[in-house]
């Protein structure tokens, strides 16, 4: 089954963040947070935009896309092999 899979702990940890800082930027919940770092939610646009935001980083280095065969793309380079004719 494709997925959405993140990179929010990692990026997380690097800038020294708590999950609970995070949320409080984000304005979501700590449990939200949580449940994002283990791959339990996938967050709406609008709220995957304000993670990579505070995060400080482009959405398809937060965020990519993991197709049926298994090969992880990025956001980016799924868009871009969709739209290929």
């Amino acid at each position: 089954m494709p997925s959405i899979r993140n990179q929010i702990r990692e990026l997380r940890a690097q800038r020294n963040l708590t999950q609970q800082e995070l949320a409080d930027q984000v304005g979501v919940t700590r449990q939200t947070v949580i449940a994002m770092e283990q791959d339990k939610y996938s967050p709406s646009l609008e709220t995957a935009f304000r993670v990579a935001r505070v995060l400080e980083v482009p959405l398809e280095e937060c965020f990519q896309y993991e197709p049926r065969d298994g090969g992880r793309r990025s956001i980016k380079e799924e868009r871009q092999r969709v739209s290929k004719p």
